[in-house]
């Protein structure tokens, strides 16, 4: 199993599809970035922690590969907007790609570079070493899954769920 580490706004969107990718045996939101130690969900969204909300994601690279996570990642958010997914404002909503080794590192830059034509405007993501990633309160874990049915949800992770199951669809559990 690998790790990869991923932040694109809402953690609430991207640790949903994640979850649906074969290959991918935990999605987990949470925190990391910043530089104090277990940040809660008030102090992340307060925007003072420094941290943002991400995506851990345990991986059998023999079923996915990496290059699949960061196309994934990509067709998730808009990462051409600086800390900002759609409604979501702040620091903590920024565009983070965190490495864990020199491999990853090195598919991310060749991912950034590949895309940065694909947009309207300049690519704002982050490429960042990964740090300590801290779970988020349980509450959050598989949030979709458990309150599909309320505003947000309907609004915004619906829409960003079906249209990735489309294009990914080949890679969808079964």
């Amino acid at each position: 199993m690998k790790t990869a580490t991923f932040a694109g706004g809402c953690f609430w969107c991207i640790e949903s599809a994640y979850h649906r990718l074969a290959g991918v045996h935990s999605a987990v939101s949470g925190y990391t970035g910043g530089p104090g130690a277990n940040p809660s969900y008030k102090e992340v969204c307060a925007g003072r922690s420094g941290h943002v909300e991400a995506v851990q994601i345990r991986y059998d690279p023999t079923k996915i590969d990496y290059d699949t996570l960061l196309r994934a990642f990509f067709a998730l958010h808009d990462p051409t907007t600086l800390n900002r997914q759609g409604n979501d404002v702040g620091p903590q909503y920024a565009s983070v790609l965190f490495y864990h080794d020199e491999e990853q590192r090195q598919a991310a830059e060749r991912m950034l570079a590949e895309l940065a034509g694909d947009y309207p405007a300049p690519i704002v993501t982050r490429l960042e070493a990964a740090v300590t990633f801290y779970p988020a309160e349980d509450y959050h874990q598989q949030y979709f899954e458990q309150h599909g049915h309320e505003p947000y949800c309907q609004m915004v992770v619906a829409p960003k769920l079906a249209k990735f199951q489309q294009y990914f669809s080949e890679y969808l559990k079964k």
